[in-house]
């Protein structure tokens, strides 16, 4: 994709599965990378895996301390910042058994983390940079079990939006990428690494039949950073086999039945 080469992305969570998938998609198209986790055996793998062109730093988003250290490695790696990408979340949720401390958690890492990031970030972005967030699917639908989590993401894409505003002065783009069900850390834990499994249980909560891989998410990442998207700013783009899409009688036909 255009415009990609020797630029700089900071890729907060780097160190998960769809976010070594974004660091390594970054790397492949020829620029550098800053993977911010707080996995430092996935990190420091990967960046072994990938070479000079990513660095690890160690980062956890909910201390402000990590936050600044991070932007700064960043800047004195590589010179220069022109990607934020914040992968970065957690799922501290048991819906209405949620304590005070999973919901201060939660808030901190995936919203005010991320913010916290661009802000620090964008003094260090020339125009025609850009910020791409992560939504989720869960961010617009009723969840049973689930309170935290699509509430700080249902935030993020209001920040995404307030952000693409307030920085297109200065050139920068900022989007949202919303996957659907997608092959990540937590999906393998949950599941034993059984796919299969998940694949059979989320079907029918997809038009096209099966959860995301990496690599899709991490592509649609890239455009959003590429200049193939030089005039899109504060969109959510979804990536999630037409699951958001999908309403509640998904693939069934009960208009058909009822004239059966």
């Amino acid at each position: 994709m255009r415009g990609l080469e020797n630029k700089v992305a900071i890729v907060s969570g780097g160190a998960t599965l769809i976010g070594a998938a974004v660091a390594r998609a970054f790397v492949a198209a020829g620029a550098r990378v800053l993977v911010a986790d707080i996995d430092d055996a996935g990190g420091q793998a990967l960046a072994a895996e990938l070479g000079p062109a990513l660095r690890f730093q160690h980062t956890d988003l909910a201390v402000e301390a990590e936050v600044e250290a991070c932007v700064a490695a960043a800047q004195a790696a590589f010179g220069r910042i022109d990607f934020v990408v914040n992968v970065a979340a957690v799922y501290a949720d048991q819906g209405p058994a949620t304590t005070r401390d999973e919901w201060t958690r939660s808030f901190a890492v995936n919203v005010i983390g991320p913010a916290r990031l661009v802000q620090l970030a964008c003094p260090h972005m020339a125009p025609g940079s850009a910020v791409v967030n992560f939504g989720s699917t869960s961010a617009g639908v009723a969840q049973a079990g689930r309170w935290a989590y699509p509430a700080t993401k249902a935030a993020v894409l209001q920040l995404t939006r307030s952000q693409a505003l307030d920085l297109a002065a200065a050139g920068i783009r900022a989007n949202a990428v919303s996957p659907g069900w997608t092959w990540s850390g937590v999906l393998d834990q949950i599941s034993g690494g059984d796919r299969a499994r998940v694949e059979a249980v989320a079907r029918p909560f997809h038009m096209l039949g099966r959860i995301g891989d990496p690599t899709e998410v991490a592509e649609a990442v890239l455009f959003l950073c590429s200049d193939h998207a030089r005039f899109i700013t504060g969109a959510n783009l979804a990536v999630d086999g037409g699951y958001a899409a999908l309403g509640p009688e998904q693939g069934l036909t009960p208009i058909l039945e009822l004239l059966s």
